[in-house]
C-alpha cells in the first residue's frame, strides 16, 4: 500500500510541476519553437496553433503525465526507505538531480534539450532551442526536488 500511495502522490506531484514549469516557460522561450509556419520544430512536432492538434493534446496530456509519473515514481521504489531517511536537502538535491539529468540533460533522446541531441541534431536546433529548454528543465527540477522532497518524504 506504501507504494501505491507515494506513486499516486508522486503522479500528482509531477503533473503539477510540470504544468508549472510549462506555464512559466512556454510563453516565453518555445510560443515560436512550437507552432504556426517557420517554427523551428514544425517539420516534426505538430503545431499547437492548429486548433484541432490543440484539442488532441489537450486529450491526451494527462493520460501521458499519469503514466510519466507512475513510471518514475517506480523506479523510486528500491531507493524509498533510503530517501525517507534523508535529510530534505539531500533528498531535494537527489531528486532534483535525477528529474535534471535523467529526464532531461543525459536522456538518450536526440533533441534539442540533450547531450544525445548535441552530438546528433543540426546545430541550428542546438543553437536556437538548447539554452531554453535547459531553463524549462531546471524549473522542473527544482519544483519537483522541493515538492517531492517536502511533500512525499
Amino acid at each position: 500500500m506504501e507504494y501505491v500511495v507515494f506513486s499516486a502522490l508522486f503522479i500528482v506531484t509531477h503533473i503539477v510541476v510540470y504544468t508549472a514549469a510549462g506555464a512559466i516557460t512556454y510563453p516565453l522561450f518555445y510560443r515560436d519553437l512550437h507552432g504556426g509556419e517557420g517554427s523551428l520544430y514544425g517539420p516534426f512536432l505538430r503545431d499547437m496553433t492548429d486548433p484541432a492538434e490543440r484539442a488532441r493534446n489537450g486529450k491526451l496530456l494527462l493520460p501521458t503525465q499519469i503514466a510519466r509519473g507512475l513510471l518514475m515514481s517506480v523506479v523510486l521504489y528500491p531507493v524509498l526507505g533510503y530517501l525517507g531517511e534523508l535529510p530534505f536537502a539531500l533528498q531535494f538535491a537527489f531528486l532534483a538531480g535525477l528529474m535534471y539529468v535523467y529526464t532531461d540533460l543525459a536522456a538518450a533522446t536526440p533533441f534539442s534539450n540533450t547531450i544525445e541531441g548535441i552530438l546528433y541534431m543540426q546545430p541550428r536546433f542546438i543553437r536556437t532551442a538548447f539554452w531554453p529548454t535547459q531553463v524549462e528543465a531546471v524549473i522542473y527540477a527544482v519544483l519537483m526536488g522541493i515538492a517531492a522532497g517536502w511533500y512525499l518524504f
